[in-house]
């Protein structure tokens, strides 16, 4: 018998979302996959003095970054020893700029954009995956396929609000507690040599010892963490590599939702499906400029500190930025709340000279 209750139907729309056994097909068969997207003119010239990268910049924002990280990990370690209160907010703190800023640099580095070295990027790109708990591989090819199908249902595998809203793990995900309780059997399944039949889509099989390595150094450093803890007695050594990726990832999820949250699915017009926030300075820091969400998708390899520039460039061409994230938020929650009981709802955003779905 069919289940036709609101659990049933749920069940079945999340399906779609699988790339094995989901809605991928269909996609296919609509000409959704690996399609044309739109894209504002912009003079070549332009464009190509947009792109420039920088070794320069990355450096310095990568050195303050981190700076950060180690003057409020000091700061912590004092007021713990101390056996003072002060150090909650402090390893907050810590565990803030440890993990969520990760997510905005493992994204850079991953599109080969942050630095003009490719070294650098490589680096960074390793060091920030680890901060955010992923397994750097899988994940650069997943956000490639991220970016050739956009909110394609049954193709991305980085749709972070599916329909309907599941509550559950948004609330789960505040504290990355769903993403790692994901991604930790996937991490030890890896480090035996395996990848599930989803990651076999997207990631080439010449990719896969690499993934195997990167997972065994992952699982050891963290066996290696505990193992201190334990030898020390003491919660310390986890406070600062370990738990930081789950008590650490509030700010990326709030970043993060400003994305795409919401918007339609299924859609060849970037400036549909994804939002541009603006942000006050130290929120563009710590997220390098990834809430020109539009501008970014449409030219991903347009670098973090050139993406200001670009929006202006593009700007009469696109919807109107929000003006802050709690404007964005403002629709993101209605929107959320009527996706739970109409899956097929979605923001619509007033896109120049298309029609409006």
């Amino acid at each position: 018998m069919n289940d036709h209750s609101p659990e049933g139907l749920a069940s079945r729309r999340h399906h779609d979302y699988r790339l094995v056994g989901g809605a991928g097909e269909r996609a296919q068969a609509a000409g959704l996959v690996n399609a044309d997207w739109y894209r504002c003119a912009v003079p070549r010239p332009v464009m190509k003095r947009l792109m420039q990268r920088s070794d320069a910049r990355a450096i310095r924002d990568t050195l303050i970054w981190y700076g950060a990280i180690v003057g409020s990990g000091v700061l912590a370690w004092f007021a713990w020893t101390a056996h003072s209160l002060w150090a909650i907010p402090a390893f907050f703190v810590y565990g803030t700029l440890y993990c969520s800023p990760a997510d905005s640099r493992w994204h850079e580095a991953g599109h080969g954009t942050a630095f003009r070295t490719r070294w650098m990027n490589d680096a960074l790109y390793q060091v920030a995956s680890f901060q955010i708990f992923r397994r750097a591989t899988v994940w650069r090819w997943s956000h490639a396929r991220h970016h050739t199908d956009t909110l394609v249902v049954g193709r991305d595998p980085e749709i972070a609000a599916p329909r309907p809203t599941d509550w559950v793990a948004l609330a789960l995900s505040v504290f990355a507690l769903k993403h790692v309780s994901i991604e930790l059997p996937k991490m030890v399944s890896a480090a035996f040599g395996r990848l599930n039949e989803d990651e076999r889509t997207f990631v080439p099989s010449s990719a896969w010892p690499k993934v195997f390595r990167e997972a065994r150094l992952s699982l050891a450093i963290y066996a290696a963490v505990i193992a201190a803890s334990v030898y020390f007695r003491s919660i310390l050594p986890l406070l600062y590599i370990g738990l930081p990726s789950l008590y650490g990832g509030w700010l990326y999820l709030y970043f993060g939702l400003t994305q795409h949250a919401g918007m339609p699915e299924n859609v060849l017009d970037h400036r549909k499906n994804c939002r541009t926030v603006m942000m006050n300075p130290l929120f563009r820091f710590l997220y390098w400029n990834m809430n020109y969400h539009v501008e970014h998708h449409m030219f991903p390899m347009v670098p973090f500190h050139a993406l200001p520039q670009l929006h202006e460039t593009v700007k009469a061409d696109m919807p109107p930025p929000y003006r802050s994230s709690l404007a964005a938020y403002a629709e993101i929650i209605p929107a959320l709340v009527r996706q739970t009981r109409d899956p097929s709802y979605h923001v619509v955003r007033p896109v120049p000279g298309a029609k409006q779905a």
